[in-house]
């Protein structure tokens, strides 16, 4: 008996699925392996970054001293945009890799709260079905 395998590459767009109530609950949580853009509030509701220096400190001094201890990959000034780190297995460094949950889930960055209504790909996600076995 051949079972359909839904193959995602999370780069091509096309073979995304259409977001439906509960397609979260079987996911891999593949959209935890695609870079993560946050913004300064978004670091501060996740401790990253405390609420007085978010005030007094330039974003742009923020970053670097982000990516040098490895929580940032990137800072783009003109957007106000910063990429997380991600493990060296390409998971976000928030998404626990037994479970494959989110273990900040109440603190989430708005990229996560918003997906997948806004994405690449609205409406969209990078659905892949867990495995029983995992």
């Amino acid at each position: 008996m051949r079972s359909s395998i839904h193959i995602v590459d999370v780069d091509r767009l096309d073979t995304w699925t259409r977001y439906r109530n509960g397609l979260c609950d079987t996911c891999m949580a593949n959209c935890c392996t695609m870079p993560l853009e946050v913004r300064l509030t978004d670091l501060v509701r996740l401790g990253v970054v405390d609420a007085f220096e978010a005030e007094h400190e330039e974003e742009r001094l923020i970053a670097r001293r982000l990516q040098k201890a490895g929580v940032v990959e990137r800072f783009h000034q003109k957007s106000g945009v910063f990429t997380m780190a991600r493990r060296a297995d390409g998971d976000c460094r928030y998404l626990d890799a037994h479970t494959r949950r989110c273990t900040v889930y109440a603190q989430r960055p708005d990229t996560c709260r918003k997906h997948p209504q806004v994405g690449p790909r609205p409406g969209h996600c990078p659905y892949g079905r867990r495995d029983a076995t995992r």
